[in-house]
């Protein structure tokens, strides 16, 4: 997280400063880290409902006759199996496997696709896209880095049903038909408006828990912001920070672009190989990740958590096993749903297994902790 005083701002920052929020560097960007606490931001998530400003996120269209076929040949995933108003999470990798970044597809037309991708990637991610065109020969697509236009925010928690209707009243539009914004499902999404311009409504999120994001253009996205504080506080809606997306995220086992995945990762490595279509054709990484789904690889990303009393695990600390030091934890927490240390670790191949004892190395003692399935939150 940085501390540059040269950070971007998204539309909502004013909104932000008025709830009092304290303000950090990430990704380049200044964002609310907590309002009150994170804690009770996470809980409110869990058993009500949370709000997350994620406009720092990069959004980019492709578009055309070639767009699936492009899309195909750059991206992890089968967007073949995507029909219109629906999504799904994916991955761009180089040819050695090494993972560029992690990201959602959501096919909002017959020829044309919304990609959101990580903030501190976008700029990377769209150069890395249009490069891939240049020699693309499967049919006329267009890459659009749409970041700087539109704005996102994710309604997240078992309460959100409640009241989301409310701001989003009547059938889709666009996308998935939807008789009303609750009849989507899992990884749908459609379009309703908001403002009198287009907003794009998805059932995904970055919790383990029920809701919607949201993508506006940047123009109107305080309103919404606003209105849906105002509809929501009395089912328990509150403005949610990044400390609680984070303690959210790991226990689910979600992974975060710089913490699990990197260019020197590979999607079999993280754990990913779900969304790895192999039998799909020619993609860019492909012959590696074959290779390593049918070779195995020599080390894995697990889940653990802490067995005994300890501070919370956190990224950098080392990992023992089998009497040596065997890696290293990336992303680490208490958990507040839990009550215990949790995180990610890269781990050799063998340590891997669900309950498979290790030791997490927490201020020069080694504290003892499990390998667990993921997600480590279960309904």
């Amino acid at each position: 997280m940085e501390t540059t005083s040269e950070l971007r701002r998204t539309p909502l920052h004013g909104a932000h400063k008025a709830l009092g929020a304290r303000l950090i560097g990430f990704g380049g960007w200044d964002m609310p880290v907590q309002y009150t606490s994170i804690v009770d931001e996470h809980h409110a998530v869990r058993r009500a409902a949370g709000m997350f400003d994620i406009s720092h996120m990069g959004e980019a269209w492709v578009r055309g006759p070639g767009a699936e076929p492009f899309l195909n040949s750059a991206l992890t995933n089968d967007v073949r199996k995507l029909g219109v108003g629906q999504a799904q999470y994916t991955l761009m990798c180089r040819d050695d496997g090494g993972v560029v970044d992690d990201l959602y597809v959501y096919r909002t037309g017959a020829e044309e696709y919304l990609l959101v991708i990580n903030a501190s990637r976008a700029d990377v991610d769209v150069a890395w896209l249009q490069g891939r065109l240049t020699g693309f020969r499967g049919g006329r697509a267009e890459v659009e880095d749409a970041s700087g236009i539109l704005a996102a925010v994710a309604v997240q928690g078992p309460a959100v049903a409640s009241f989301f209707a409310h701001v989003f009243p009547g059938p889709s539009a666009g996308g998935m038909a939807a008789g009303t914004v609750l009849d989507l499902k899992k990884n749908e999404l459609g379009r309703w408006t908001w403002g009198g311009v287009d907003a794009w409504v998805a059932r995904t999120g970055y919790t383990g828990e029920d809701g919607f994001e949201v993508v506006v253009p940047a123009a109107v996205v305080e309103s919404l912001w606003n209105r849906l504080l105002e509809v929501g506080r009395p089912h328990g809606l509150v403005p949610a920070g990044l400390g609680a997306r984070d303690t959210l995220r790991t226990e689910m086992g979600y992974p975060l672009y710089g913490h699990e995945l990197d260019e020197a990762t590979t999607p079999m490595e993280a754990g990913l190989g779900y969304f790895v279509s192999l039998e799909k054709g020619p993609f860019a990484g492909r012959d590696v990740l074959a290779g390593q789904k049918a070779g195995g690889v020599g080390r894995k990303c697990v889940a653990f958590r802490m067995t005994g009393r300890s501070a919370p695990p956190r990224p950098g600390y080392a990992v023992w096993g089998g009497g040596e030091k065997a890696g290293v934890v990336v992303s680490g927490t208490q958990s507040p749903t839990l009550g215990a240390g949790i995180g990610m670790a890269y781990v050799p191949s063998a340590l891997a297994n669900p309950g498979t004892p290790i030791e997490i190395e927490i201020r020069g003692t080694r504290h003892p902790a499990e390998v667990s399935r993921k997600p480590l939150y279960k309904k």
